[in-house]
């Protein structure tokens, strides 16, 4: 097995300057004094991810590649691959990104594929494929969503632990309602719109794919439509607890980092969000211990939506594209890197040999936990929404389902006419 070593250069910038900085000293462009080669670097910000770890982790990998300069853009939100479409849409795509779903840059032949060799060392080595080739290196596994929960709160309520069926997950939303309690936590306010998606998610997850794992495949192939009574009844499960008041539509107002804080300040009892959330849990514990539990089956039966990918991508015009797959495999490979993402992050890396620090606290422990029994009972399933490569949804689908999410919580959309307008967003995404 090749030495695990993490590349990753990153500068950060303000969002709408594409000048930015360099990391790692040296010229500034391709073939300038000393032999350096600028390369872009497109990343972006969240209350785990901040400034400082993307400039440690970029200087660790730039350390590794010599003769690199790193310019780092930051995204103005979380959404990088819609930043980064942006900067394609103006001839300015980064030479390296992380985290961009390469639907769209992949089939218009501007991204560098990634071969079987330099993928040996990964436990997913086909995660995502595009026409049978990958874009993305896939370091890292996450499940999206679980449920982390206030166990203050479900004591509160008379709950005596995470609910195992549907069923108890909705009486116990009940429960909490009764005592006062905001029984969700959902947000999506500005431009983080996506950070409604994660009860649809999980239903879609649970009803649909747990039975039908192709059935995004038959979508794109014109078997199925959404208006397949199995994924309308996934819809309506979250439009259910939306009219019950378990999810407060005021909540859609919020930011990604407002919805954490909220659950942080006992503004909801549950908290349905990617594995991430562990932790920021571990390194600022809330004033309430923490749970996690996987949004539960009708019967039971353990499953949980996972995503793996999240890795670089390189796209096939930058001045230098062996170079920057070299720098981009240190940076996803290298040990201190994988730590500092697994700290920062709550990252499950998906990397052959790799072991996280023993250091890591109870609700990355817990959420890992669960997740290796969702593996041992072969009940992993994608994510909806959060997929990419064959089988997954049109560009710029996603964002439209966020938008119609909104409207389906807030009472202006049954199911059955989200189910529609996605079917008609699809067919404008791909006529």
């Amino acid at each position: 097995m090749r030495k695990i070593a993490l590349h990753g250069a990153l500068t950060l910038v303000a969002a709408a300057v594409l000048a930015g900085c360099a990391v790692g000293g040296g010229a500034t462009g391709p073939g300038a004094a000393g032999g350096r080669t600028t390369l872009t670097f497109l990343t972006f910000e969240t209350p785990n991810l901040n400034a400082s770890y993307w400039d440690a982790a970029i200087a660790r990998a730039s350390a590794k590649v010599p003769g690199v300069t790193i310019k780092k853009l930051v995204a103005p939100t979380v959404d990088r691959t819609a930043y980064a479409k942006q900067l394609d849409a103006s001839g300015q795509l980064p030479d390296i990104m992380i985290a961009v779903k390469p639907d769209g840059f992949a089939q218009a032949g501007k991204l560098a594929p990634w071969t079987a060799d330099e993928l040996a060392d990964y436990v997913v080595p086909k995660a995502n494929p595009i026409a049978g080739k990958e874009y993305v290196l896939p370091y890292n596994t996450q499940p999206t969503p679980l449920v982390y929960y206030n166990k203050a709160d479900f004591a509160r309520a008379g709950i005596s632990g995470p609910p195992s069926t549907y069923a108890q997950l909705v009486d116990d939303a009940k429960a909490l309602k009764a005592k006062g309690i905001n029984p969700f936590v959902v947000g999506g306010g500005g431009q983080d719109t996506w950070a409604d998606m994660y009860p649809l998610i999980a239903d879609v997850g649970t009803d649909v794919y747990a039975g039908h794992p192709s059935w995004l495949a038959d979508r794109s192939a014109g078997r199925t439509t959404f208006a397949d009574p199995l994924f309308v009844g996934a819809v309506r499960k979250v439009s259910a607890l939306a009219a019950a008041g378990y999810i407060d539509p005021a909540g859609l107002s919020r930011s990604y980092a407002d919805t954490e804080q909220a659950f942080r300040d006992d503004k909801g009892a549950m908290y349905p969000m990617g594995s991430w959330f562990a932790a920021s849990a571990d390194a600022k514990p809330p004033a309430f211990g923490v749970g996690v539990f996987a949004w539960p089956t009708d019967s039971g039966k353990l499953v949980v939506p996972a995503y793996t990918g999240g890795g670089l991508s390189v796209s096939s015009k930058a001045p230098d594209v062996a170079l920057a797959k070299k720098w981009a495999a240190a940076f996803m490979e290298d040990k201190e890197n994988l730590d500092a993402s697994v700290k920062a992050d709550g990252s499950i890396i998906a990397i052959k040999g790799y072991t996280p620090p023993s250091t890591m606290g109870p609700v990355y422990r817990a959420t890992v936990d669960l997740y290796q029994q969702a593996v041992q009972r072969n009940g992993i399933v994608n994510a909806f929404t959060v997929e990419s490569g064959d089988g997954s949804l049109p560009p710029g689908v996603v964002d439209k389902a966020a938008l119609g999410m909104q409207d389906l919580i807030n009472g202006k959309q049954t199911a059955e006419q989200f189910a529609a307008f996605l079917d008609r967003q699809w067919t404008q995404a791909t006529q």
